[in-house]
C-alpha cells in the first residue's frame, strides 16, 4: 500500500530535492529549445518516448513527464529555463501541488507567469 508521501520519493525528480546546481543558478536549466528529446526508460517506462520541441503540446508533455518522473540530472539535461518560463502557467496546473511549490521557491522566475507572458512567446 502506497502511503500520503510516496511522491516525494528522492527517486521522483522535481517531487524529490532539486539539483543542487540548478536551483542556486536558473542559467543551469539549459536543455535543448529545439528539435526532438527521446526521453530515457527510467523517465518514460511505457508509451511514448519521442517529444517534439517544436510543437507546443509535444513539449508540455514533456516538460511534464520530466518535472514528474526525472532524476536531478535528468531536470538539468532536458529542461530550458526559457520553455519553462514561457510554459509555466499552464504547466503548473498539469504537475502536482507539490511540485508548484518546490520550483516556485527554488526559481522566483517563474511566479507572475501569466497566460499573457505564454502567449507573446
Amino acid at each position: 500500500m502506497h502511503g500520503p508521501d510516496d511522491h516525494r520519493s528522492p527517486r521522483r525528480g522535481a517531487a524529490g530535492p532539486l539539483p543542487q546546481p540548478a536551483a542556486r543558478a536558473w542559467q543551469g536549466l539549459a536543455g535543448p529549445v529545439e528539435g526532438n528529446v527521446d526521453l530515457p526508460l527510467h523517465i518514460v517506462w511505457s508509451g511514448r518516448t519521442s517529444y517534439s520541441l517544436d510543437r507546443p503540446k509535444s513539449r508540455m508533455t514533456l516538460y511534464r513527464t520530466v518535472l514528474a518522473e526525472g532524476l536531478s540530472e535528468d531536470l538539468v539535461a532536458l529542461l530550458h529555463h526559457r520553455l519553462l518560463t514561457e510554459q509555466w502557467s499552464v504547466l503548473r496546473s498539469l504537475v502536482s501541488s507539490y511540485i508548484c511549490e518546490v520550483w516556485e521557491d527554488a526559481f522566483p522566475e517563474l511566479l507572475g507567469t501569466g497566460s499573457a507572458d505564454t502567449a507573446a512567446a
